[in-house]
């Protein structure tokens, strides 16, 4: 039983894979950053290094995350519009950080006002709560791409 869902879940991550390849034809459809602390999207924790996010679908709006060193490394996730504070000159992605923690937030593609925002986890909005009744807020880092 658990070689069958190796084999499926390794057949349906194939699939994602590929179709984010076909994507990325498109131009304007992949962004690469070089990222210096280990952080946290959709509850999985990724190393510090260079990373590679790619546009699978369009609505709602599908993104995977790899690394370029290491193909296991990679996390399948969504995101909703989100309307930036200023027109960023190159792509971007902003964190959320909290103590040592990172949390990637938004993605932003030069050039263009609006973004994509991440759905926080619960971790992050327990986090984000304990910092509230601390009466403090978490720090936004921002990252440019190497693009």
């Amino acid at each position: 039983m658990k070689k069958l869902f190796s084999v499926v879940a390794a057949g349906c991550l194939l699939s994602l894979l590929l179709v984010g390849s076909a994507g990325a034809q498109e131009p304007g459809t992949s962004i690469r950053a070089s990222i210096p602390f280990d952080f946290i999207v959709k509850g999985r924790t990724l190393p510090a290094g260079e990373y590679e996010i790619r546009r699978l679908m369009d609505e709602p709006v599908g993104l995977l995350i790899r690394n370029l060193r290491d193909k296991h490394d990679n996390v399948v996730f969504e995101t909703e519009p989100v309307l930036g504070r200023s027109m960023p000159k190159r792509d971007e992605l902003i964190f959320n950080r909290y103590g040592d923690t990172y949390f990637l937030s938004e993605v932003f593609t030069s050039g263009e006002q609006t973004g994509e925002e991440l759905y926080p986890t619960h971790k992050e909005r327990e986090l984000r709560s304990e910092m509230a009744r601390n009466q403090s807020a978490p720090e936004t880092v921002t990252v440019a791409t190497l693009n």
